[in-house]
């Protein structure tokens, strides 16, 4: 193992501001709309009582009060404000959110409880976890997380802890204590009726522990239930826990019950959330010289046989094929008589059983499953661990000074081939030891890469393997003891390889261990197997997928930091190939595919500022368009009908989707599977023009656009209370809260008591209201306004008699009509001013540019005119963009162009904001422009957080004195 220095421990930092997380809470909160709002602090006027929670016999419990009713009819709201096909039935009370790996799902729901806490009162929570491990992890999340929620949470108190059958009393302080209490329990804890938290107990007053958790009415969260509740006895212990509801989260639902938030593997790839994969292949060209023969598997299923792939003699010439062989099959019939087969080549034994499957022929050669004779397997591996450590080195280059530490990981099988214990007692290195440090060595030594690492061969790389009882590295399955130990070990150094002054950049792992561990900053990862591995391409990548960090602890957010190399000894081909069937069977995601939701986000805004989507039936609609125009087969099918790179191409809707053209061409082409997985050999560093940059063109556009500049907000507060109160008039009536009550039939048999036929639903009407809570202090709470602004709203509205009726729905949608209000003044009044001294250095981008700017071919608008633009070619993320650039290249009048880079911001109230273009053209006068480029021109069919950022992005703009609007095309500009 390395041995590392004391340094000083990263602290991972923690972004509350991410819109998708915030969504996957928003998602489950909104499920319990319309439960009495809790008591927050001074919000509840009656001493004493808080919504969410009551006293029992055993304690204080939950108090979720609505109805099934109710709850569905939020599910299904939420479905449709989250694009998910909206239920049918409420499917118990289980509700699930979906995240992709390396998304933040234990930072969701944890601070999911919180909301849950703060929103309703609720505040006895449980979390089953799938294994020791898993749950060890959650309390380290826990322990990271305190200072960022306590922060968020108004240092809301909270207790945390493991379940322990030998601190029982920590269980009934979860049942009696006022504050926020966490359980976290393994399901092993409490699957079996003889677990201890099933019996009575005398130091529980004679009863179980599981009683007094019965009686808080727990909200339960299932961290990753496809392995929690994955047997018939698992299900029946959930149940016993008493749980008013559970929450489900995993990225691989078996059954998504009641499913709310969906972040599959392609949107989480969309939307930068985790790394682009790039496939550096290596392959060796056929040797048609000797006998080429791979085993690829056994099987019993109908007889016994084996699949080998080997030379044939054809019309053309010999090419490689696969078939079936059984015992005193020869090859040098099968081959066609090929010379090379004639001696040594009869099947003699076939081997099935698991862990010994081979082959053997008539000369003694053994194959086993994945091995090759007559292939360049050596060369093959050893070619990928000097390509691997290239990529490494391309990577420390581009990351020098950026605070970023590139780390490479290895895969294995065989633990001899990377590290030897000879008889002596010594250790030495086996044959890919030995291909790193030569590759290392011999490439460190190039003028290219010299001095990017200052340490030598020996020190940058180390292996971590389970071990015997002697302390040598040993190959294991992934699920022993000893991998368990690995696993932890690395994990607790898991923070402090991120350390550049560490000097571990390559680190060897054993094959099975591919589940264990995963790094933010792992940028290469290369498998090197002699036998054939089930793995899947999944567990390989999902290793080095997350989002880089750098040495602050920061996630960086920056597409061409964000490249995981994947080296592989098959063709690009076939491992997206491969890649695209697992993402196919384990999210039940169909690639080019568009199902009949598939446009319900395209969203218009009303006059009010209001977000009107175009929903599941307007999709459903412009499904069937879709179809009978033959862009989609009738089972959603993409045709080739649909080829919006023919610059012919339009795209023939009717008038009430034609607005949508532009976003419904990149809503298709998102389900089409190209992109995902990037070929590295079409990957291409993009050449930086310094003598456009240098053009008195640029120097005066960047003269023009470089100012930075800071917002105020002005505006008069009786402006404020008028906006409120019409927003507040508008909102529709609010109604009494009601009663559910449902009548079935019990069924009595030999099996027990159950629930029948349903045979009456009934809904009642409550009495009146005994208390009211604070209207004041919850509205100033959620919209920081004072309480005479406020008091001035409510008293000028007139529907204050509603709030008598039902305090807490009109609370909360009198809040929300406020807070718009508030938004839609704020950006009115906002005025932006020049900071002196401040601005954008056009040298950053020549600074990036040196470091090495990397793009894809797929996504490129290539400049045809060298002297317009900075850069070789211009990324473009939609279709829009790309015409845009296309028509800025073609364009005489246009002198100079550029797609802004990432980092230049403009403050918004609402968030920063990046304009698109700026460029300069020439016909009768110079002029110069800023432009964004929208599928829709009409704001009204923009979101409305879209308007809002493009509404500041105009007033900065201004400020400077440049042209600033909104267009589709480049026709819409007057130059």
């Amino acid at each position: 193992m390395p041995c590392f220095e004391e340094t000083r421990k990263m602290k991972l930092k923690f972004d509350p501001s991410l819109q998708f997380q915030q969504d996957a809470i928003q998602a489950v909160v909104g499920v319990f709309a319309g439960q009495a709002i809790a008591d927050s602090g001074a919000v509840v006027a009656q001493p004493g009582r808080a919504d969410g929670l009551v006293q029992g016999e055993l304690g204080l419990c939950n108090n979720l009060t609505l109805s099934d009713d109710a709850l569905l009819a939020n599910t299904r709201k939420t479905q449709e404000a989250y694009h998910i096909e909206r239920a049918e039935r409420l499917r118990g009370r289980n509700f699930s959110v979906e995240m992709e790996t390396g998304t933040g799902k234990t930072y969701v729901y944890l601070r999911t409880l919180f909301e849950l806490n703060r929103t309703y009162g609720f505040r006895k929570f449980i979390i089953v976890a799938p294994s020791v491990a898993v749950r060890e992890g959650v309390i380290k999340s826990v322990d990271m997380m305190a200072a960022h929620f306590r922060g968020l949470y108004d240092n809301a108190p909270f207790d945390c802890f493991v379940y322990d059958s030998k601190r029982l009393g920590k269980v009934r302080q979860f049942a009696v204590g006022n504050q926020i209490q966490i359980m976290v329990i393994n399901i092993q804890s409490f699957v079996k009726d003889d677990n201890v938290i099933n019996r009575e107990n005398d130091r529980m007053s004679g009863r179980s522990p599981i009683e007094f958790i019965q009686a808080t009415k727990p909200f339960v969260v299932i961290d990753e239930p496809q392995s929690v509740d994955n047997t018939a006895k698992a299900r029946r212990a959930i149940e016993r826990l008493g749980a008013a509801a559970i929450l489900r989260y995993s990225a691989t639902h078996r059954d998504p019950y009641n499913l709310l938030y969906k972040l599959d593997p392609v949107r989480a790839y969309d939307m930068r959330l985790v790394k682009r994969i790039e496939v550096a292949s290596i392959r060796a060209d056929d040797n048609l010289n000797e006998a080429y023969v791979r085993l690829l598997k056994t099987d019993n299923k109908r007889g016994v046989r084996a699949q080998v792939e080997f030379h044939r003699q054809s019309g053309g010439g010999p090419r490689a094929v696969k078939a079936w062989v059984r015992q005193g099959d020869d090859l040098f019939v099968k081959s066609g008589e090929r010379h090379s087969y004639k001696e040594g080549y009869i099947v003699q034994h076939i081997d099935c059983a698991p862990g010994s499957r081979g082959l053997e022929f008539n000369s003694g050669r053994w194959l086993e499953v994945g091995q090759a004779i007559g292939g360049y397997g050596d060369e093959i591996m050893r070619a990928q661990v000097r390509e691997t450590v290239e990529q490494h080195l391309k990577k420390e280059r581009a990351l020098k000074g950026r605070g970023v530490k590139a780390l490479s990981l290895f895969f294995i099988d065989k633990v001899a081939n990377y590290r030897v214990y000879h008889d002596d007692g010594g250790v030495g290195l086996g044959k890919i030891g030995r291909w790193f440090e030569e590759a290392y060595t011999e490439l460190t030594a190039k003028p290219r890469y010299r001095g990017l690492i200052p340490h030598a061969a020996a020190d940058v790389h180390s292996g971590y393997f389970s071990r015997d009882k002697r302390g040598r590295a040993k190959d294991t399955r992934g699920d022993t003891r000893e991998d368990e130990d690995t696993y932890n070990l690395i994990m607790r150094d898991k923070e402090r390889l991120l350390d550049e002054a560490v000097p571990l950049r390559f680190i060897f792992s054993h094959s099975a261990l591919r589940e264990g561990w995963d790094n933010p900053n792992v940028f290469q990862i290369c498998t090197l197997n002699e036998t054939w591995s089930a793995d899947k391409k999944r567990q390989e990548i999902g290793r080095g997928l997350r989002l880089a960090v750098n040495r602050h602890g920061e996630r960086v957010h920056d597409d061409n930091v964000n490249r995981l190399t994947v080296v592989a000894n098959e063709s690009y081909e076939e491992f997206a190939r491969a890649l695209q069937t697992e993402l196919e069977e384990d999210f039940g995601i169909r690639f080019g595919m568009v199902d009949k939701i598939a446009c319900a986000g395209l969203t218009t805004t009303t006059a009010d500022g209001a977000d009107i989507e175009l929903g599941q039936d307007g999709s459903g609609r412009l499904w069937r368009e879709l179809v009978a125009n033959g862009y989609l087969s009738e089972a959603g099918e993409i045709l080739d009908a649909f080829d919006p790179a023919d610059p012919r191409f339009e795209l023939k809707v009717s008038d009430e989707f034609a607005g949508l053209r532009a976003q419904i061409i990149d809503e298709i082409n998102k389900r089409v599977f190209k992109n995902r997985v990037a070929d590295a050999r079409q990957r291409r560093e993009v050449k930086f023009r310094k003598e456009v940059q240098l053009s008195d063109d640029f120097k005066s556009l960047w003269e023009r656009i470089k100012h930075r500049t800071r917002y105020r907000v002005v505006f008069a507060t009786d402006e404020l209370i008028a906006a409120a109160v019409a927003r507040v008039k508008k909102l529709d009536a609010i109604k009494p809260p009601r009663l559910a009550m449902t009548r079935v039939y019990l069924d009595i048999t030999d099996a027990g008591v159950d629930a029948g036929d349903r045979v009456e639903d009934k809904a009642i009407n409550t009495g009146p209201v005994g208390w009211l809570p604070d209207v004041l202090s919850y509205l100033q709470k959620e919209t920081e306004l004072t309480r005479h602004t406020l008091f001035e709203i409510l008293r000028r509205c007139g529907r204050l008699g509603e709030f008598r009726l039902n305090p807490h729905a009109f609370m909360s949608a009198a809040g929300e009509a406020i807070g718009r209000a508030l938004r839609d003044l704020t950006l009115d009044g906002i005025r932006y001013d020049k900071i002196d001294g401040r601005y954008w250095e056009m040298s950053r981008i020549e600074r990036e540019a040196e470091r090495g700017i990397v793009r894809y071919l797929s996504n490129l608008h290539e400049v045809k005119n060298k002297n317009k633009a900075l850069f070789t070619a211009i990324e473009c993320d939609s279709e829009v963009e790309r015409r845009f650039a296309a028509d800025l290249d073609a364009n005489e009048y246009v002198r100079l162009f550029v797609k802004l880079p990432a980092w230049f911001k403009v403050d918004t109230p609402v968030g920063p904001y990046n304009p698109d273009w700026a460029f300069v053209t020439c016909r009768d006068e110079k002029l110069y422009f800023v432009r964004e480029t929208k599928s829709a021109l009409d704001s009204e069919e923009r979101r409305a957080r879209e308007n809002q950022k493009i509404a500041c992005g105009k007033r900065h703009f201004a400020a400077l004195g440049m042209d600033f609007d909104v267009v589709t095309q480049l026709a819409e500009v007057d130059i």
